[in-house]
């Protein structure tokens, strides 16, 4: 077999060709591939600055308090993160599990975490780990304070 007996296109069969342009056709000067240059770029400081200050100055609609979905999520992560060496943010005190430590970290509000709630209207809140009051919920079951 020769290599004259095959059409090479530079192309798969199952991709589909891009049409060339007809003769007489103006070709476009790129304005579609500059397109992402009008829009603004979502990296930029100056953006995260404005967005930073729309969500302090509004006053927050969701309660302070963790859900324990959130709860458990920020330990598991938290915990994680421990487990693959992360740095502790609370001095140990013959703490190996991770998830101990996670849960010590948190009583002391010292994950560096961030929540965000995403609201009906397409809009969030952002609020600090150490902002949000934390409830355990096995306190109340065993009677402690």
């Amino acid at each position: 077999m020769a290599d004259e007996d095959y059409e090479m296109d530079g192309a798969y069969d199952d991709e589909p060709l891009e049409p060339e342009p007809e003769e007489g056709a103006e070709e476009e000067d790129g304005e579609g591939e500059n397109k992402d240059d009008e829009l603004p770029d979502p990296l930029l400081a100056d953006n995260e600055d404005k967005e930073d200050q729309e969500q302090v100055d509004r006053p927050r609609k969701t309660s302070k308090y963790m859900t324990k979905y959130e709860r458990a999520r920020i330990l598991g992560t938290r915990a994680l993160q421990i487990s693959m060496n992360a740095p502790v943010m609370v001095e140990l005190e013959g703490e190996t599990d991770p998830l101990e430590i996670a849960m010590k970290e948190l009583r002391e509000k010292k994950i560096p975490f961030t929540i965000r709630r995403h609201l009906p209207d397409g809009s969030y809140e952002e609020w600090g780990v150490d902002e949000l009051i934390v409830e355990d919920s096995w306190k109340r079951q065993v009677g402690g304070d």
